[in-house]
């Protein structure tokens, strides 16, 4: 507890002369200190996408939606394994039919298993179970430029995840203070009337939303 004193002065002969036992006891809890007001905390849109720019999911941490970097990151790891195996597959088919491309010119085509045509086949399978080698070269050719596709495919699907994320960031800060009221509601009621025009009921429903 604080303890003020409070003096009074003045002429002997008033009111308010001064008494020197005159002293009031207050406590400091009870004074009122002015204080500034409390500004609510709001996530600037432009910020978020900039932060989201430089690092994915950083423009939802920023706007403290923290259950999507989970989703953020869980899509970008997707896509960013589908982009790598297929290029591997790519690879690996391109290879093998430029090999069998190039030994059949030379007509050195060989079963040696070392060789990237053979060592790719399917267990059990052999050139000549695949339809001969230019049956064979078709295929590889096929294979090469379908996951040469696939790889394209999901490196604009990254892209778009990548755009997609910072278009959520920019939304969800602007969003961040929209008023949802919890009492929204939809009434249906049916309604009869009586058209004194048509001399007959008529009958109607009625929708009210409160919001």
């Amino acid at each position: 507890m604080l303890v003020l004193p409070l003096l009074a002065y003045g002429n002997e002969d008033d009111n308010f002369a001064f008494k020197p036992d005159s002293v009031q006891l207050v406590d400091a809890s009870e004074l009122k200190v002015d204080t500034l007001p409390q500004v609510a905390w709001r996530p600037d849109a432009i910020r978020a996408v900039w932060l989201g720019a430089i690092f994915p999911g950083l423009g939802q941490m920023y706007n403290r939606s923290w259950w999507k970097v989970p989703i953020v990151y869980g899509a970008l790891m997707g896509c960013g394994y589908a982009i790598m195996t297929n290029q591997q597959s790519y690879t690996e088919y391109k290879t093998a039919y430029l090999d069998l491309y190039n030994d059949n010119a030379n007509n050195a085509v060989t079963d040696d298993v070392t060789k990237s045509y053979n060592a790719i086949l399917p267990d059990g399978y052999d050139i000549s179970r695949m339809g001969g080698t230019s049956a064979y070269v078709s295929k590889l050719q096929n294979w090469q430029n379908t996951y040469r596709r696939y790889r394209d495919i999901s490196i604009v699907v990254t892209v778009a995840v990548y755009a997609l994320s910072l278009i959520d960031a920019y939304v969800d800060a602007q969003l961040f203070d929209f008023d949802i009221s919890p009492d929204l509601s939809m009434q249906v009621e049916p309604a009869v009337y009586y058209d004194p025009v048509m001399q007959r009921a008529n009958g109607e429903v009625h929708l009210a939303i409160t919001f």
